[in-house]
């Protein structure tokens, strides 16, 4: 009989502090790898031929009365900010300023996730417990919603909002995904066939107007046509027959649980592949091609008699899954060494050239994945791991912002949100 698996406390984001995450078993670090050591300090440098940039004292934005636990940047106004904390606020930072500009009480349960409303930033999308509500930052301190949706029936993990904002996506403890349309501001639909526990994220695909992508407890990526409700695509990462599985030699004693996704966003698909990056709970950040996986899936159903869309769609899950080759960024390569997360593209520099990844293990990595596919994918793998900073914290959340420097925000298990210059 399945049981299903208990919630992580910090999955919630509630209570980070109580975080415990067993360490992979590894081979000894080599000279050319080992991280280097300051007590006290947060430090950053190259993994590979330890090239040290040197101790950074973070720039550190007050505003929170408890712990940081989601951050997100705009696109629109370069150096915007906006953090959520377990106190129930929202704060908005200009990183121009000292101080936060704008700090909104969201209500007393902790805030799991933000969003921006897609073509207008002054709208912001709120979860808290099993309620999602919009703002405007136009209401100056006056912080009535504008909108309030209560679908989910369990704690909502995140929620994301499609690029044309005419649909909202909020994933739940529960397992269900909640589609809701924000033009008629009413539920579109619910779908629940997918996972078989917790479902922590969420992902709508910028290039795919009625798909989005979904991970969970149950080690599960589900890639759905929301407008029918049925599953394109299911990879299981816990499953025996799935290549560099959690089943494998390297496999930690935390299993491969989906706690982070990120996809490219629409402007970085001209160099980038349509893809998806997953941040694994055994220390793993995957990158799936997102069309190859649905167009073999599609290939696998249309070659067989459908007596049954489950049936079919198990065969093709588990079949597809052995022949697609993906990358997978683990330990061996200089990645993390407990659970992930949070994964994200990087939006300075070149749009998307790295993805960057944190972890229990108190470190963040940058992952030049570009090299990968400029050479075809030939490159020897464990030159992709461009930068590495180790941290004094677990981290919470990660985003990054299009400038050159105080690019990367962290939300760490702390109240203090750090900004780190990356390059």
């Amino acid at each position: 009989m399945y049981t299903k698996p208990r919630k992580p406390a910090w999955l919630s984001r509630a209570y980070p502090d109580r975080r415990r995450a067993e360490p992979i078993k590894q081979p000894p670090l080599t000279a050319t790898a080992a991280p280097l050591e300051c007590r006290g300090k947060d430090i950053i440098h190259r993994q590979r031929g330890l090239e040290e940039l040197g101790v950074m004292d973070p720039r550190r934005l007050k505003g929170h009365k408890a712990t940081a636990t989601y951050c997100i940047a705009s696109h629109d106004r370069p150096g915007l900010v906006v953090t959520a904390g377990e106190d129930g606020c929202v704060c908005w930072f200009d990183l121009r300023c000292k101080d936060a500009q704008l700090i909104m009480e969201v209500g007393t349960e902790p805030v799991s996730s933000l969003c921006f409303k897609p073509g207008n930033e002054n709208f912001l999308y709120v979860s808290s417990g099993k309620d999602v509500k919009c703002f405007d930052v136009h209401l100056g301190n006056s912080w009535k919603p504008l909108e309030s949706y209560s679908y989910n029936k369990e704690e909502i993990n995140q929620v994301a909002c499609n690029l044309k904002s005419t649909f909202l996506a909020a994933v739940d403890d529960g397992g269900d995904i909640k589609i809701i349309d924000t033009n008629q501001k009413c539920l579109y639909k619910t779908i629940r066939s997918g996972h078989s526990s917790i479902c922590s994220t969420v992902q709508f695909l910028p290039w795919r107007p009625w798909e989005v992508i979904t991970g969970g407890l149950d080690s599960k990526l589900v890639m759905w046509d929301f407008s029918k409700g049925r599953p394109l695509k299911i990879v299981d990462f816990g499953s025996p027959n799935l290549k560099n599985s959690s089943n494998t030699s390297s496999q930690c004693f935390n299993p491969a649980y989906v706690h982070s996704i990120a996809v490219p966003e629409i402007d970085m698909l001209e160099k980038s592949e349509k893809v998806c990056a997953v941040g694994r709970g055994d220390g793993v950040v995957d990158v799936i091609n997102i069309e190859a996986e649905v167009s073999f899936a599609r290939s696998k159903t249309s070659a067989k008699p459908r007596k049954g869309s489950q049936s079919t769609l198990k065969e093709t899950t588990e079949t597809a899954d052995c022949d697609i080759q993906r990358l997978h960024l683990d330990y061996s390569m200089g990645g993390h060494t407990a659970a992930v997360s949070c994964v994200a593209f990087s939006t300075f520099g070149e749009r998307g050239k790295f993805i960057v990844s944190s972890g229990n293990d108190k470190s963040v990595k940058f992952w030049d994945w570009f090299k990968y596919l400029d050479q075809g994918r030939t490159s020897n793998e464990h030159d992709l791991l461009h930068l590495n900073i180790n941290l004094t914290k677990k981290v919470n959340w990660l985003c990054t912002t299009p400038a050159d420097s105080e690019n990367l925000v962290i939300c760490d298990t702390t109240k203090v949100v750090k900004v780190y210059s990356a390059s």
